[in-house]
């Protein structure tokens, strides 16, 4: 038989294997010899531990603003948010004698506001909460790295005796009216009035802070060029915490900074609106504060591990490379399924959190590199596994199935070989080099129009609340973590 043959063959022997969800009833000698290829099976107790997450990388595009209680973990989550704003290129405003709002012959804005749109919450949209809003000082660069623990107030980016607003809002709005909420166009927001009189940086007093915008585009509208203009003349942005009230988190997807006033043209009084938007364009993101002392009693616990996030637990894994090689050095690891089976949250709370949706599975020193350098799983080093709530060929029920993670087991194992024939010292050197971190992550994918297939082309560390348990743990309840394996090897 050719050797082009024989790999067929085997690929289907191990399409076979690998479509159970254990090898258990295969024995631990699976021994079919097809034109002298031996095909064997085994099965591996793989070590976890909950680690805490501490500050992540926060590239998401989605704030966070508010305060809540996991009731499941009793652990206390909050969210702040801070936004910078955008404007179109060469941004223009009607010609200042057509101006019709005016206070003793100047330029005045009717009103201005704040608006924090969102289109998912968590938590309860009647509980009353507080928001306290702060002026920036200066411009913060996109091109910084920020962290989910990154404090414009400790970090001395908040303007000294510059505009704050506190506001007490609900997520459902109830000064809206059920018409209006039913239109298609309409975006659930919370409304931040901008109504008091500001002061600007040269002890300038305005009306409101509208009217101090309103004004500086008619002095400098070269101020007005573009997004980095705006923000490092005029309105350098908006940091929004969280002051008062439990029980919702606003996911903000995005805000509009709003000026109204009135203007002419023909003869005609018309009613406008100046509209500076907070996107993706510019700088977006949230401070996120968990409370420490639930997340290390949730550590401690090695009846499991946990999932948590944003920027709470992750769990540690240590792969049994040298006992998965042993006896095995000349074969080929042809499959290697890893099932992190779920525990179901039994508190039956309404407001229980959500599991996380996916995984990242990596090297544990690789962690650090792959989100600074926005990195995609390469399914050598680092793969991603679904939460699956039904069983087919490739996933398990209630779980996250890593189908065949087999290049990394090599992978693994080459790097130690190779590292302890160059150094004596090389696992004194690398002593997590079998350690992998289980992270939940939040995926992008767009749909190839060729293939229409699917294709993952960003991924970052989830800051949505979610919470899960997972079998594992030092003194599991609910027994240990397995990694199945599939050998082959050519005989004489």
């Amino acid at each position: 038989m050719k050797i082009k043959s024989i790999l067929v063959v085997l690929f289907t022997l191990c399409i076979f294997v690998a479509c159970d969800d254990t090898t258990d009833t295969l024995g631990t000698s699976l021994s079919d010899r097809i034109n002298n290829i031996t095909v064997t099976a085994d099965t591996f107790d793989v070590a976890s531990v909950s680690r805490l997450s501490n500050a992540v990388i926060n590239r998401s595009n989605v704030g966070y603003l508010g305060y809540v209680k996991d009731p499941e973990t009793n652990s206390y989550i909050s969210g702040d948010f801070l936004t910078q704003f955008h404007t179109i290129e060469n941004y223009t405003l009607p010609d200042m004698a057509s101006i019709m709002s005016r206070k003793d012959g100047k330029i005045v804005a009717d009103s201005c506001e704040i608006r924090l749109y969102y289109r998912s919450f968590y938590g309860d949209s009647l509980e009353t909460m507080k928001v306290k809003t702060y002026e920036l000082s200066k411009r913060l660069p996109e091109s910084t790295t920020y962290f989910s623990d990154f404090d414009p107030i400790k970090e001395d980016v908040i303007r000294e005796n510059g505009l704050t607003a506190s506001t007490t809002y609900s997520l459902a709005d109830m000064h809206v009216s059920s018409t209006d909420r039913n239109v298609s166009t309409y975006i659930d927001h919370i409304t931040i009035p901008l109504t008091s009189q500001y002061v600007d940086k040269n002890n300038n007093q305005y009306d409101n802070f509208g009217t101090y915008v309103m004004r500086t585009y008619y002095e400098h509208p070269e101020y007005f060029k573009n997004s980095y203009q705006l923000a490092n003349n005029v309105i350098p942005g908006f940091y929004f915490k969280h002051s008062g009230g439990i029980g919702s988190m606003a996911y903000i997807t995005s805000s509009a900074l709003n000026i109204y006033f009135r203007y002419t043209d023909n003869d005609s009084t018309y009613n406008s609106v100046i509209t500076f938007a907070g996107t993706e364009e510019v700088l977006q993101t949230s401070h996120i504060t968990n409370s420490q002392k639930e997340l290390e009693a949730l550590v401690a616990d090695n009846t499991c591990t946990y999932l948590k996030t944003p920027a709470g637990i992750y769990t540690e894994l240590t792969l049994p490379v040298d006992e998965i090689i042993y006896g095995h050095e000349n074969d080929t690891i042809n499959t290697a399924k890893l099932v992190i089976p779920r525990i179901n949250n039994d508190n039956g709370s309404s407001f229980s959190l959500p599991c996380p949706q996916h995984l990242l599975i990596i090297p544990a020193d690789s962690v650090e590199t792959f989100f600074e350098n926005n990195m995609l799983p390469d399914n050598k080093y680092s793969f991603i596994a679904d939460y699956s709530t039904t069983k087919s060929e490739t996933t398990s029920v209630n779980s996250y199935t890593f189908s065949n993670i087999s290049s990394l087991v090599s992978n693994l194992a080459k790097a130690k070989r190779e590292g302890m024939k160059s150094s004596s010292n090389w696992l004194a050197e690398h002593p997590n080099w079998n350690k992998l971190a289980l992270i939940p992550v939040a995926v992008t994918q767009v749909l190839d129009a060729t293939t229409q297939t699917y294709e993952i082309v960003k991924v970052n560390h989830d800051l949505s609340l979610s919470s899960t348990r997972i079998v594992g743990g030092t003194n599991s309840n609910n027994g240990k973590l397995k990694l199945s394996v599939i050998y082959s090897k050519f005989t004489n």
